[in-house]
């Protein structure tokens, strides 16, 4: 690629056609943050017209490179990028951003349909969610490709800023990436030395060239508004494939704008009316003409789209007559592609596990997976270190690694808000059905990938073991009291606490058929016994809440999940020869049981019967919806403590005797 592609003059045009888009979008908005889009437009027009690999027509194309804006403050960027280059992002578009109802929001929320790969914002997410998309693309492709047919081959971009840097999460995605020799992602760091507070200086004087280096990537420094400089190197990085690649961009906030260059005002607020048209001025840009694009600025990316065109067409070519020659690979494409779940998978869990015998549903769970990697070709995932406690490891599955990228079990290392922004990516790279397991006190640490996965409402399975007091001798720093009842209160979310193995296997079953959001299967150290005498009732787990033990006349009803159900249970006979009379409810999933009918829900828990006692080995928070005015809960409303489990129970109540007691006493 020499650098006589490059026309200067047309190029400064496009280049302050990018600029000024956004700063036009952001200052009718009166809200947003122009510098960044200002000072990464000079590389982000070489990448997009130079590199980037895309169909605005077909923007789902499986071999399209990706690129993310995990500096998704600057999202005006991305906008006008697609806007030129053809995506359905129309000009009226660029024009409502940040207003009810837009394609432009605030920050970028994924829809493959305009090309925004994934949501972006929290800073460090889509950094993270781009290793993700490179680890799920080296898996796919080493499934699928065949010599002479690279079924995928792209590339994964992204732009990161210096708050991507200092978050955490991007040391643990990176230190991931640099050791798995993922050479197929390329990192440009927008290094323009501003924070809202002022000049980075305040808080961070990392050595980023060193810190990648000890990772194991390959890093280059240019000057981030030298266009030459910026092709060189993404040429240089594409040509590094045994590794990551960074390139460390040095540019300037607003560049360009003679009053706010290198403020930090510029990150976070408009320009300001008077600022804009000093800059338009200066640029010898169309002052009275906002979110003006010249006809050669349209002409030069419609030719880019044009010389695509070319690279899709022969891939979609390659793929038929690879679909004619490969027709088993072709078959398991497109059930990867499309998540295919048997439809009987209920059943076939339900007769694969042992469930007479009293387990652990960390281990019922365990015995799950070795059945589901068998029956789902897309299930992929593993654990933050934790795999032989939480049994997330599919035995002879092999580890994924740089040389091995088959294997079945990824082993994520002690990161687990880097494990959570990487499931992300994956679920939204396609073809993937992940999960990642930990103990559920350190959901703490991955919450706002979670909620990402929420938000984006993507298929991502989290395995959160040792999920009550029960933990014992580890004590309270283990011991999660407050996590299931704040997992509860996210949207598009579905916490899952199965009482037995049966409950587990058909917990699972409907997570690998729920496509809306992620699943928590909350899971327990200790052995439970089951349930139910016929394990197919655990099917109604489906419905979030069913009885496990009724009575004619119901003079209290238990409401209970997890490990607690059957503490219910043992109660309820304690109450029964005593002439208490007492129906078991069994609530895996509240947000299932608040997805049925009322008539199902009354049926369940009847208005009529105002006696209710909720059991749950965590905080009381949100069960008074189901108390309701007369009922009570056993719960843990505080930190439990170090010693065996059976101690615990016995000190904080939670033994059928004391839940029995406590429930006569209630009563009278």
């Amino acid at each position: 690629m020499s650098d006589a592609i490059f026309n200067v003059k047309l190029d400064n045009l496009a280049v302050n056609t990018i600029k000024f888009l956004a700063v036009d979008g952001i200052e009718k908005a009166n809200s947003g943050h122009p510098g960044l889009p200002m000072g990464a437009a000079d590389y982000s027009f070489v990448l997009w017209t130079k590199f980037l690999r895309y169909n605005p027509k077909d923007p789902k194309w499986p071999n399209r490179d990706r690129f993310i804006l995990s500096a998704g403050h600057g999202s005006m960027l991305l906008y006008s990028l697609l806007h030129l280059a053809g995506f359905d992002m129309p000009h009226e578009e660029l024009m409502k951003f940040r207003q009810w109802g837009s394609a432009t929001p605030g920050h970028p929320e994924f829809e493959l349909e305009r090309g925004i790969e994934t949501t972006t914002g929290p800073l460090g997410q889509g950094l993270g969610n781009a290793v993700g998309m490179a680890m799920a693309q080296k898996r796919m492709a080493a499934i699928f490709n065949k010599p002479g047919c690279d079924v995928l081959n792209h590339w994964i971009y992204v732009i990161c800023g210096d708050g991507d840097m200092m978050e955490g999460i991007s040391h643990e995605a990176c230190s991931l990436a640099g050791h798995l020799g993922l050479g197929n992602i390329t990192l440009i760091y927008d290094d323009n030395h501003i924070c809202i507070e002022g000049d980075t200086c305040l808080s961070y004087s990392d050595e980023v060239q060193s810190r990648f280096e000890s990772y194991g990537w390959d890093v280059q420094k240019i000057d981030g508004h030298d266009r030459i400089a910026a092709k060189n190197a993404i040429a240089a990085a594409k040509a590094e494939t045994s590794k990551p690649s960074i390139i460390i961009a040095r540019t300037h906030i607003a560049n360009g704008a003679p009053n706010k260059h290198d403020t930090a005002s510029a990150h976070g607020e408009p320009l300001g009316e008077a600022e804009v048209k000093a800059t338009k001025e200066l640029a010898g840009w169309p002052v009275d003409k906002p979110f003006f694009v010249p006809d050669e600025v349209r002409e030069l990316f419609s030719t880019c789209a044009n010389d695509k065109l070319g690279e899709y067409e022969a891939w979609q070519a390659m793929f038929k007559k690879y679909c004619e020659e490969f027709p088993e690979l072709a078959k398991l494409w497109n059930q990867m592609m499309s998540k295919e779940v048997p439809a009987d998978l209920d059943d076939k869990l339900i007769a694969a596990l042992d469930c007479v015998k009293p387990t652990a549903t960390r281990a019922s769970s365990g015995m799950a997976i070795q059945e589901i990697s068998k029956l789902i070709p897309a299930f992929w995932g593993g654990s933050a270190d934790l795999s032989p406690s939480n049994k997330t490891d599919v035995k002879g599955g092999g580890s994924f690694s740089r040389e091995n990228p088959l294997g079945k079990n990824i082993h994520f290392g002690v990161r687990e808000h880097g494990m959570g922004a990487l499931l992300n990516g994956m679920a939204v790279y396609g073809g993937v059905i992940p999960y990642g397991g930990t103990f559920l006190v350190f959901c703490d640490y991955m919450r706002p990938a979670i909620r990402m996965a929420s938000i984006m409402e993507q298929q991502v399975i989290y395995v959160f073991t040792h999920d009550s007091i029960f933990v014992g001798e580890d004590g309270p720093t283990h011991e999660p009291i407050e996590q299931i009842a704040s997992l509860r209160m996210i949207p598009h979310c579905r916490v899952m606490r199965p009482a037995d193995t049966a409950e587990t296997a058909v917990a699972w079953a409907a997570a690998l058929d729920y496509k809306k959001g992620p699943t928590v299967l909350a899971l327990t150290r200790q052995n439970l016994a089951p349930v139910n005498d016929d394990p197919s009732k655990a099917t109604q787990l489906r419905r979030g809440a069913y009885i496990v033990r009724d009575t004619v006349q119901i003079d209290v009803m238990f409401i209970a999940t997890g490990s607690e159900v059957g503490l219910a249970l043992g109660a309820a006979e304690i109450l029964a020869a005593k002439g208490i009379k007492a129906r078991v409810v069994s609530m895996p999933c509240v947000e299932l049981f608040e997805e049925q009918d009322k008539a199902y829900r009354d049926s369940v828990i009847p208005p009529s019967v105002k006696k209710r006692v909720v059991v749950e080995a965590g905080i009381s928070f949100g069960w008074c919806k189901y108390t309701g005015d007369e009922g009570i809960m056993i719960g843990m409303d505080r930190f439990g403590a170090s010693a065996p489990y059976n101690v615990l129970a016995e000190k904080f109540g939670f033994t059928a005797e004391s839940v029995a007691a406590k429930t006569e006493e209630y009563l009278k």
